[in-house]
């Protein structure tokens, strides 16, 4: 599906029914990220393949439990896109190591 896009109102097929969610994150062209309302676990994450999912025009009823969901959620982040070519330590640490200390002086 090429007009899929972030926040759209979809429906997973491929199952026995069609399960109505809300598209979270688009990680590669392989992989969606979709919140979806669980009879058992409530409004959860699910990763399908694009393929797999129908837009949908009407709003359903467990639709404000997965936008919760989502606002409540960090966004997801690419690393390696977001930093591009350079190289960067990633975390504050010692930048060398320690210097040698003789004993028996």
């Amino acid at each position: 599906m090429a007009s899929l896009g972030i926040g759209a109102l979809v429906t997973i097929s491929g199952e026995r029914i069609g399960i109505d969610g809300i598209v979270f994150d688009l990680p590669s062209r392989s992989k969606a990220i979709v919140a979806v309302m669980d009879a058992s676990r409530g409004p959860l994450f699910r990763t399908v393949h694009p393929d797999t999912l129908s837009e949908r025009e009407a709003e359903g009823q467990d639709d404000r439990a997965l936008r919760l969901l989502i606002r409540r959620t960090p966004g997801a982040r690419n690393a390696a896109a977001a930093e591009g070519t350079t190289k960067r330590r990633e975390g504050p640490g010692h930048t060398r190591g320690a210097a040698h200390r003789p004993t028996g002086r």
